[in-house]
């Protein structure tokens, strides 16, 4: 199997219909979705558990957070590649057929695509790293980034300690190492403009800050950058 798609969920059951919807829709079917559920009380597993037409495995355990799961759900896929998505995204149609077209001759270690954030169109970028940590090398994470699994045997998995930045560092630290990545122009889907680090900015920051301490050559830069972005949110922290 090339691709496994890995959501992690809690309390998620009105967000999954729509991705839910996305998935059975794609145009090629030959994928798998792996899900990690930190002991849901909503129905959630059991809507999960009443879907039809998706080749799924389902885990069910409590965690320590969304990286922690999605740890899990990594480490039980089978797909050369995986693709994260949380259960308020939405995948267009073509995403997996389009996705495997970049795999199928070569072995990169990521496929970059854009993606739409709110009314905002997110397109993958290079060499600006240093200004906007993974969204200047690559796109978001989530919908917009094929991650091929074995990397993680190499660089090891999502950080426990961030709650909120895991992402970040994990795949700049890959960029660093000069894996290779390739950046598309297709649209892969739409992902939800309210995360989790939208309502937790001064953490967001601090961590943010931590993963770009670790990834960039240049710290004295990375400090006066942190101290910018206080000073531009600082009504929100």
């Amino acid at each position: 199997m090339d691709i496994s798609i890995v959501t992690a969920t809690l309390n998620s059951k009105r967000y999954l219909p729509a991705l839910v919807e996305s998935l059975q829709n794609q145009t090629d079917k030959d994928f798998e979705w792996v899900i990690a559920d930190g002991l849901s009380n909503d129905g959630t597993v059991e809507f999960i558990q009443s879907i039809q037409n998706l080749k799924m495995t389902i885990l069910v355990e409590k965690d320590c957070g969304i990286y922690d799961a999605l740890n899990r759900a990594v480490r039980e896929a089978r797909g050369r590649y995986y693709l994260v998505l949380g259960s308020d995204d939405f995948l267009y149609p073509d995403a997996i057929k389009k996705f495997k077209e970049q795999i199928q001759n070569s072995s990169p270690a990521f496929i970059a695509a854009g993606l739409i954030v709110g009314q905002k169109r997110i397109m993958p970028k290079k060499n600006l790293g240093w200004l906007y940590g993974m969204a200047g090398v690559a796109s978001s994470h989530s919908v917009g980034l094929l991650i091929r699994k074995d990397l993680h045997d190499t660089y090891g998995y999502y950080s426990s300690v961030l709650k909120i930045t895991a992402d970040q560092l994990f795949v700049k630290s890959v960029i660093k190492a000069k894996e290779s990545i390739i950046r598309t122009r297709f649209i892969s889907g739409r992902m939800a403009p309210d995360g989790f680090s939208s309502k937790n900015v001064l953490r967001f920051q601090m961590e943010f800050f931590l993963s770009q301490i670790q990834t960039e050559r240049f710290k004295l830069l990375q400090i006066l950058l942190f101290f910018l972005r206080l000073l531009k949110n600082y009504r929100s922290l």
